[in-house]
């Protein structure tokens, strides 16, 4: 079901990527935010930062519409506490539950003056070889699947035009694409890590518009964790896990047979 707020007070949360931060949206604009660069460690900070947002704003819970959270794609275990601790906070408070794509939130971190006139690459770094891409155009909307690909492949993948690259693999990309001979590419000014603050101008603008569903946070994974059972063949997925790779983990992270996913992105 559609959630749509006039004047939405919200707290959104960000632990997918390399940064862990959490932010208040009310009276139309960020009214509190912590934020941290961080490979690891976000299930011991997220908390915290939330504490400090919620105290750091003259509201309470009682006083939100919504929470929302990032999706990712990012780092495995990252993705797992930030939709986690959402999910807890949103069922103890009965409140609705918003999820944004990595994707969208990095493409959202570009200005609108940015944005106009270009097809908006969100890069994610994957920690490998390779990058999870998603395009759209200026006024947010995708344009395409999201995908995993190698960085020379890149060129090919995108469309013709003028570029403005967003997300934490933008600056790969940019060096990826000038070696391929690709000319009027631009990189966001905000390019990097996922913020809560964005998330939450975005998450905001879509309660607006009416433009979200309650409920909506599922996570966004472009391959399976690196557990193999017995007999099984290994690989990436590529495109949302879903199927046998899926069905594998229980809702604690376990694989079937009880082994831990080891962490990775």
């Amino acid at each position: 079901m559609a959630v749509k707020v006039a004047a939405p007070h919200l707290l959104a949360v960000e632990a997918a990527g390399a940064a862990c931060s959490a932010a208040i949206w009310s009276g139309g604009r960020v009214a509190a935010r912590r934020f941290a660069p961080m490979l690891r460690g976000q299930s011991e900070h997220l908390v915290p930062m939330i504490a400090e947002v919620m105290a750091a704003w003259d509201g309470g819970f009682s006083a939100l519409d919504a929470i929302a959270v990032t999706t990712g794609p990012g780092g495995f275990t990252g993705v797992r506490i930030g939709l986690a601790t959402a999910r807890g906070l949103a069922l103890a408070r009965r409140l609705p539950l918003l999820g944004l794509s990595s994707f969208e939130v990095a493409a959202a971190a570009a200005t609108e003056a940015e944005r106009s006139g270009r097809v908006v690459a969100s890069l994610i770094d994957s920690k490998r070889a390779d990058v999870f891409l998603q395009c759209f155009d200026s006024a947010l909307e995708p344009q395409d699947g999201p995908r995993e690909l190698s960085l020379e492949r890149l060129s090919a993948a995108l469309p013709a035009g003028p570029l403005l690259l967003a997300g934490d693999a933008a600056a790969q990309a940019a060096a990826a694409l000038a070696a391929a001979g690709r000319g009027d590419v631009a990189v966001a000014a905000a390019a990097g890590p996922g913020d809560a603050g964005v998330l939450a101008a975005r998450a905001a603008q879509r309660l607006v518009a009416g433009a979200v569903e309650a409920d909506s946070a599922q996570p966004l994974y472009l391959r399976a964790p690196d557990v193999t059972p017995p007999g099984s063949v290994s690989g990436p997925v590529s495109g949302p896990v879903s199927g046998p790779a899926a069905a594998r983990r229980s809702p604690s992270g376990n694989s079937a047979d009880g082994t831990q996913p080891r962490r990775r992105r």
